[in-house]
This record gives C-alpha cells, sequence and structure tokens, in this order.
C-alpha cells in the first residue's frame, strides 16, 4: 500500500503545486507581466531616459533659432577736478548716475550646415533610445516571466521534497516494525533512517531555493507571489524554423536597429565637425542707452547698429581637424558594434532555440521515465515484501522516482522560459504582442511635444 500512496502522492503534488487556487483567485503570467510592464523601476528609467533623449532635439535645433539679451548698468559717481586752463586754482565737481542700457539679437545664416546635422544626429539618438528602451522592456519581460516559472517551479520541488519525507517517515517506521520482528537488520533500518535525513536535508535546500525565487519574483513585478496559476509556453507567437526566426531577429532585435541609429548618429558627427571648417555667417543688431555718460551730467547717447557677421576659419591649432578624425574612428566603432550585435543575436537565437527543443524533448522523455519509475518502484516495493529485495533496494527505486518528477518539473519550467527566450531574442517580446491588460507606454507622444518646444521650464513629471 504505501507503494501505491506514494506514486499517487508524487503524480498529484506538481500540478497541485502548480495550480494553487481557483481561476477567480488566481496570479496569471498576464496579470504578473503586466505589473512588470507598469511598474518596473528598470523600465521607468529607462522611459525617462527616453524622455531626456527627446530634448536633444530642441537644444540641436537652437542653432537655428535668433539669440537675444539684454544688458544693463547703473551707479553713482562723482568727479572732483583741478587745474582747468586758464583758472589756477578752480575746482569742479559733478555728481552724477550713470548708467547704460542695451539689447542685442543676432541670426545664424550659415554656419556650415553644423547645426542641420546636429539634429539629425539628436534625432538618430531619440530613435537609438527608443530602441535601448524596448531592450528594457523585452529583458524585463523577460526576467519576469523566468521568476513567474522559476516559483512555479520551486514550489512544486518543494511539494514533492516535502511528500518524499511523508513517504520516507512510513517506510523508516515499516522498516523498524519488521526489525523488531527479526525480518530486516540493524543496516536496512540505518539506511532508512539514511534516506529521512537525506530527504529532510534536500528539503531545506528546497525552501531556500523558493526563497530565492520569491525575491526574484517581488524584485522583477513588484509584489509577492500568490496563488500563481500554471503558464503555458508562447510557441504560438514564434516563427516555425530558426532560420525565419535568425531573419526576423536580425531585422527587429532592438540591440541591432539601436546599433544602427547609432551609426547614423555617428554619422552626422562627423558632418557636424567638418563643419566647423567652413565659414559662418551671421546678422547682429544692438540698441543701447547712456545716460550721464563719461561721468558727464545730462550727456546722453542712444546707439543702434545692424551689422553682419563673417568668419572664416584658417587654422585654430588643429582642433578641429583631430576633432573629424577622432568622429570617423567612432563611426568606424559604430559600425563595428552594429556587426556584432548582429552575430551576437544570431548566436542568441540559435542558443534558445536549441535550449526550446531540447526541454520539449525532455519532456517526453522524462515522462515516460516518470511512468517507468512508477512501475518499478511497485515492483520493488511488491518483491521486497517476499523478500527478494533490499530497502536499499526500495530506497533506490523511490529516489530514481523523485528526481525523475523533479526533472520533469524543471523541464516543464525550461520549456516556458525557453519559449519567452526565443521571442525575445527575435524582438517581438512586447506587451502588445502578449496582449497584456497595460496601456502601451508611447515614446513618440512626448517626442511630438517635446521636438518644437523652445521655452518653459516644466519637465513631464510635472517638476
Amino acid at each position: 500500500m504505501i507503494g501505491v500512496s506514494y506514486s499517487r502522492l508524487l503524480a498529484g503534488v506538481a500540478l497541485l503545486a502548480l495550480m494553487q487556487a481557483g481561476p477567480a483567485a488566481a496570479e496569471t503570467m498576464s496579470s504578473a507581466l503586466a505589473r512588470a510592464y507598469r511598474n518596473n523601476p528598470d523600465i521607468n528609467q529607462q522611459r525617462a531616459a527616453t524622455r531626456a533623449a527627446d530634448e536633444n532635439v530642441p537644444i540641436a535645433k537652437s542653432g537655428w533659432l535668433p539669440k537675444a539679451s539684454v544688458s544693463g548698468q547703473a551707479g553713482h559717481q562723482y568727479t572732483e577736478s583741478t587745474g582747468y586752463p586758464g583758472a589756477l586754482t578752480q575746482t569742479q565737481k559733478a555728481t552724477t548716475n550713470p548708467g547704460q542700457i542695451g539689447a542685442t539679437v543676432s541670426q545664424t545664416l550659415f554656419d556650415g550646415n553644423q547645426t542641420a546635422n546636429r539634429v539629425s544626429g539628436a534625432e538618430s539618438g531619440v530613435l537609438a533610445q527608443r530602441e535601448a528602451l524596448r531592450s528594457q522592456e523585452i529583458s524585463t519581460l523577460q526576467s519576469a516571466a523566468t521568476a513567474y516559472m522559476d516559483v512555479l517551479r520551486d514550489t512544486a520541488v518543494l511539494g514533492l521534497r516535502r511528500n518524499n519525507i511523508s513517504v520516507l517517515q512510513v517506510q523508516l517506521q515499516q522498516t523498524r516494525d519488521r526489525f523488531q520482528v527479526g525480518e530486516v537488520t540493524r543496516t536496512d533500518v540505518a539506511q532508512a533512517e539514511s534516506s529521512l535525513a537525506t530527504g529532510r536535508a534536500d528539503y531545506a535546500v528546497a525552501q531556500a531555493n523558493l526563497e530565492r525565487s520569491v525575491a526574484t519574483f517581488r524584485q522583477q513585478i513588484g509584489v509577492d507571489p500568490k496563488n500563481l496559476a500554471p503558464a503555458q509556453p508562447v510557441e504560438r507567437l514564434l516563427p516555425k524554423t530558426p532560420a525565419a526566426a535568425i531573419a526576423i531577429g536580425l531585422e527587429e532585435n532592438p540591440q541591432i536597429t539601436s546599433a544602427l541609429h547609432q551609426v547614423d548618429a555617428a554619422e552626422s558627427a562627423v558632418k557636424t565637425a567638418e563643419g566647423a571648417l567652413l565659414p559662418t555667417v551671421g546678422v547682429q543688431g544692438t540698441v543701447s542707452r547712456s545716460v550721464d555718460s563719461t561721468g558727464v551730467p545730462n550727456y546722453n547717447i542712444n546707439t543702434a547698429s545692424v551689422v553682419g557677421v563673417l568668419n572664416v576659419p584658417l587654422y585654430q591649432g588643429g582642433q578641429e581637424y583631430a576633432t573629424i578624425r577622432q568622429y570617423k574612428e567612432k563611426l568606424g566603432q559604430a559600425r563595428l558594434l552594429a556587426d556584432s550585435q548582429r552575430v551576437n543575436v544570431r548566436a542568441g537565437i540559435s542558443t534558445t532555440w536549441g535550449q526550446l527543443q531540447s526541454a520539449k524533448a525532455a519532456i517526453i522523455a522524462f515522462q515516460a521515465a516518470v511512468k517507468a519509475a512508477e512501475v518499478a518502484l511497485n515492483g520493488v516495493r511488491e518483491e521486497a515484501k517476499v523478500g527478494q529485495r533490499t530497502t536499499l533496494d526500495v530506497l533506490n527505486a523511490q529516489q530514481t522516482l523523485l528526481n525523475t518528477r523533479v526533472q520533469l518539473v524543471s523541464a516543464q519550467r525550461d520549456r516556458v522560459v525557453a519559449s519567452y527566450a526565443v521571442l525575445a531574442q527575435i524582438g517581438r517580446l512586447s506587451a502588445n504582442t502578449l496582449g497584456l491588460n497595460a496601456p502601451a507606454y508611447d515614446p513618440g507622444d512626448h517626442y511630438e511635444r517635446t521636438k518644437n518646444r523652445f521655452i518653459g521650464l516644466t519637465a513631464s513629471d510635472g517638476s
């Protein structure tokens, strides 16, 4: 009877652990990922970084706009002078309040296309930052899905270990009873005691693993895991072949697209640096009024001027040339980084695709192994009753079945995690693709409100 009860316990414990609550109370994979998408601090800080990058566009566009300033000064002046011509000892005294106020407006007409290239570079930087945000969203959703499955797996393993202790306790008591009547030896009792002690140690390790998974779940999703519902792989969202997955990944993976936008930004930086060798043309207007000028009472001066400004750089110590060479090297570096990202993505897709196929095959194999181990355990127990098997044989058969069930639970977890990993590598792990119940963050909304905003201090968070 012990063999039958043990098999039933282990057959049901993994399923019970993975389905802990009714549908109304369960936290699902979808709801957990929606929490992470809304509240994960890593995503939110990248969203703030994206909004900060948007401001580089109006900063660059400021080179096209006029610059205006107002200046002024005022004071009190006492003047005393002696020895005027024609007067022997005359002394002249004057008290004045000299002051000046003026305004200057300047407008650049041509700057070697530096402003245009800065704007182009800033726009490429915005697009690169958006891809960095998308990469962070993908990474967070993948980590959250992994944390979810780790809790399910470790909960199931803990249940298996707990039930194993219960079975070993009964096994030990039966062995002691049989020892009392002389059916087994003291060695059999010691073996049963050793197995129980080992089972308790494995249970403690399983507890620690679950606590670690719970902490990771809280870190990624923001709440403690409660009543987690079973989760399914997302293979329906994946391409049919690894070649198709690689083709999609090379086009859509945010690490590649971000690197390509960085190449565009680096090209604009080279053109901007080259613009420093070209002439600049501008116009400047100035108006001013001085009162009590040069310390003379009531001597006022009004001035207005409009002048054109031309600056032709000839040689500035070689700084411009070094800067151009430097940015060309950075452009080459950006292109090499893009090539490196393509290699990394291709390798990542191949690896995760292989892990997914391996997990699927492992599930089939371990399911067959569990069935075989159940039959073997029942047979060994029956044979032990008639003296054909020893207590050690029974304990070994129990441990084999337990280990196989743990491996099956792990393989089931690995299949789900690997499916999310493939979806992440091809660049399609997103709130929209998964259909999460969370409002999609649109970085373009802030950009449209910011790109031509040339006055105002209030940021998007109200500060």
